[in-house]
């Protein structure tokens, strides 16, 4: 992937910065995009740059349509036809919360953040990747996203993502003959500094909640990407694609309940 233009959204922390990392380590010329994390942008900037590739921070609320477009053009005019986007931007209230509960503003912020700002900038990437006959997107659902099942206490974010989920699987079917993959990367619950760590630290974390027996790490998460983004991950679209340590977060699985 040497040389390669990968704007990634989110990506000043947690799983967007590791993946940020990985891309880079392979040979990309990485977009950081943040909205109000830029002392961490800053930092990881240079820490890609002096992997000896190209990097800018740029931003933007990917929930706010005029920020959406004003990245897209600014990456494009810094780095060039962006080959790899990575939606990896997107509120979650993790807060238990009924439908009932919520206010307008946050189904909108839910709503926009999660489906309507990823298929936006989707739209205006994908000329420049059907110029080159050449392209990967990635979006980021949840465990099981792609059964649509119920998910008491998450409706929106849940109704959004599983949105996103057909989205992927039709924009896969028709942007195949123009060279470009999409798919959707599903991470398990991975939270706060687990986003970043590799895979040999997380193996040294006991998650009792998790069928494996072990947290997840940003590495589970950005390896997979990487892949997808792969040249010869050509045959690859339209997936829906869990990476979760066996753990479904809508009917949690516990060792402890198991040993019973």
């Amino acid at each position: 992937m040497q040389g390669k233009v990968a704007l990634i959204t989110g990506s000043a922390k947690g799983l967007g910065k590791r993946t940020a990392l990985t891309l880079a380590e392979q040979g990309c010329h990485v977009a950081l995009n943040y909205v109000h994390s830029e002392s961490d942008a800053l930092l990881l900037r240079s820490s890609i740059e002096a992997k000896g590739v190209k990097c800018i921070t740029v931003q933007a609320d990917i929930s706010k349509r005029e920020d959406i477009a004003g990245l897209a053009d600014e990456v494009q005019r810094q780095l060039g036809t962006v080959d790899i986007l990575v939606n990896n931007a997107g509120p979650f209230i993790r807060e238990r919360k009924m439908f009932a509960d919520y206010t307008d503003a946050d189904i909108l912020a839910m709503i926009d953040g999660n489906l309507v700002g990823t298929i936006l900038l989707d739209h205006l990437i994908l000329p420049g990747m059907r110029s080159k006959g050449w392209g990967r997107i990635i979006h980021f659902g949840f465990g099981h996203a792609a059964e649509s099942r119920a998910w008491p206490y998450r409706a929106v974010y849940a109704a959004a993502k599983t949105g996103l989920v057909s989205f992927t699987k039709t924009l896969a079917v028709e942007e195949a003959s123009n060279g470009i993959t999409v798919n959707m990367v599903c991470p398990g619950d991975i939270r706060g500094r687990n986003k970043e760590i590799l895979i040999s630290e997380a193996r040294e974390i006991s998650d009792g909640d998790t069928p494996l027996g072990r947290t997840g790490s940003g590495e589970d998460i950005a390896r997979v990407i990487a892949f997808l983004c792969d040249v010869d991950s050509d045959f690859i679209t339209g997936n829906i694609m869990d990476i979760s340590g066996g753990l479904d977060p809508i009917r949690p699985w516990s060792k402890r309940t198991k040993d019973m």
